[in-house]
């Protein structure tokens, strides 16, 4: 079943966020580094919460560890040749990544650009 056609696309003004749920995804300067958009093998694209149904607090809230949650707009995914698919009412994929095993060049310059264009918008309280 192609999941593709079941959720409206996102419109290119839409934001999404990728949960940072390693530390070494954040660097020094509070600002998320490239290693957090490489595709993992067999991922069929990188896992996004779409903001308009969920905070960045309810996105952080889904996993055991969070490091804080950053945001992307769908459109300035697509300026990169990729998308955001969604696959639930809630969430997405972004696709057209190539795996670092296939394509460790593509791959990496594409993880800079997402990285350069994201913004994190939530981190846990210090404690």
């Amino acid at each position: 079943m192609n999941t593709k056609y079941q959720f409206n696309t996102l419109p290119d003004s839409a934001i999404v966020y990728r949960a940072l749920l390693r530390r070494q995804w954040i660097d020094e300067a509070n600002l998320v580094v490239s290693s957090a958009y490489l595709l993992r093998a067999n991922e069929p694209g990188l896992s996004v919460t779409i903001a308009s149904v969920c905070s960045p607090e309810q996105c952080a809230a889904k996993f055991n560890y969070c490091y804080g949650v950053a945001s992307l707009q769908v459109g300035q995914i697509r300026e990169l040749g990729l998308d955001a698919v969604p696959d639930s009412a809630s969430h997405a994929q972004i696709v057209g990544l190539p795996y670092v095993t296939d394509d460790r060049d593509t791959a990496e310059r594409l993880a800079d650009l997402l990285a350069e264009r994201s913004r994190i918008v939530w981190q846990p309280s210090p404690t």
